[in-house]
């Protein structure tokens, strides 16, 4: 099973609460939890792109870096670890983002790929007036496709004549290209619609399940994305977007979780929940549906919350799961989770045995 890092490049990482570890966001420790994976031997790391918070007493994702610039910085001081950098497509016209995907490619070769971001919070958007429109919202998936075809034209051969709806190229150029015509494309639909642009154009998928220590909720995401691979005739990998609260025991790393819900800040939920039901056709699957539907706590995703021993195990159990290749990591603290995670939990993991013994 493949382990990445969803890195703090938003205040307060993924907790939405007044009194979980409170920070903002800075190259400093996004480098050292990057340097942190590489030392571990994670696969990858991940930033998102985000252009406005949620606000409320937490500030919410108020403070955020840029992803491309970031993640430039990132692979100039790593050897290894793969990274990933994500670009909100409505922002950036795709054959300038093919020049800067190849800018860091070529600071790091063979180390970078790209998080395709359709966009669903349209505040971010509204506030530079570049929102489209509601119409946005049903065709985003189509969007993306037009995006990701111009990339892969002009990564493969330099240049691009496509012709399509939202984007007509004229012998659009880019050089040079990377090598083997081609860089890795990732993305992270949880519609069935999402899936099926994940499927046809990317090679990685994230997915994302809710609850606390039930691994079992995963499956049924991993299985929607393996029809849309079926239908599509192609391999994309599901990996799961989770949160790990651990401790020395399960009533100490239970009750960190019970004193950050405590601190859940509604104004922020509220805010965010606001942004999502302006999508009035939202699958119940999407990113936007489970916002709208999720409990009043700090984090909707999966979290494994427990003694290093418990967590080591629901990891083993969860790489069981049909179709799942590997998980990207949040923590409540990074510096303190990495380490955790490096020194307690991976060493525990029988799913990651025979990595660390080659790494070794």
């Amino acid at each position: 099973m493949d382990i990445g890092v969803f890195l703090p490049i938003g205040n307060n990482g993924w907790l939405i609460s007044t009194t979980s570890p409170q920070y903002m966001p800075s190259f400093e420790l996004n480098r050292d939890v990057t340097l942190m994976a590489e030392k571990y031997g994670f696969e990858f790391a991940l930033s998102m792109i985000k252009l406005r918070g949620f606000g409320g007493p937490s500030e919410y994702w108020d403070h955020n870096l840029e992803s491309f610039t970031l993640m430039a910085g990132l692979a100039s001081i790593t050897t290894r670890v793969k990274l990933f950098a994500s670009v909100a497509v409505l922002t950036v016209p795709p054959a300038l983002l093919a020049r800067m995907a190849v800018t860091i490619d070529a600071i790091a070769p063979g180390r970078f790929g790209v998080n395709i971001v359709s966009g669903w919070q349209k505040a971010e958007y509204e506030q530079m007036g570049i929102w489209p429109g509601e119409a946005h919202f049903a065709r985003r998936y189509d969007y993306c496709g037009e995006y990701v075809q111009v990339l892969r034209d002009l990564w493969a051969t330099g240049r691009s004549d496509f012709k399509g709806d939202f984007f007509q190229m004229t012998d659009c150029r880019v050089s040079p290209q990377p090598k083997g015509g081609k860089l890795d494309v990732i993305s992270a639909g949880q519609s069935n619609r999402g899936m099926q642009f994940a499927a046809e154009y990317a090679e990685m998928n994230f997915i994302s399940a809710g609850g606390i220590n039930d691994v079992s909720k995963v499956r049924p995401h991993t299985e929607r994305l393996m029809a849309a691979n079926a239908t599509a005739g192609a391999d994309c990998k599901a990996v799961l977007l989770m949160m790990i609260i651990a401790d020395e025991t399960d009533e100490a790393a239970m009750a960190k979780w019970h004193r950050y819900v405590e601190g859940t800040d509604l104004e922020a939920l509220a805010w965010r929940d606001s942004q999502a039901a302006a999508d009035v056709k939202a699958e119940a699957h999407s990113t936007v549906g489970r916002m709208v539907t999720s409990d009043r706590v700090p984090t909707n995703m999966l979290r494994l919350i427990g003694s290093y021993e418990t967590v080591a195990r629901q990891l083993d159990e969860l790489s069981e799961t049909p179709g799942l290749r590997g998980v990207m990591l949040t923590f409540d603290d990074y510096l303190i989770g990495m380490e955790q995670f490096g020194t307690r939990i991976q060493p525990l993991m029988k799913c990651r045995a025979d990595r660390l013994a080659k790494a070794a």
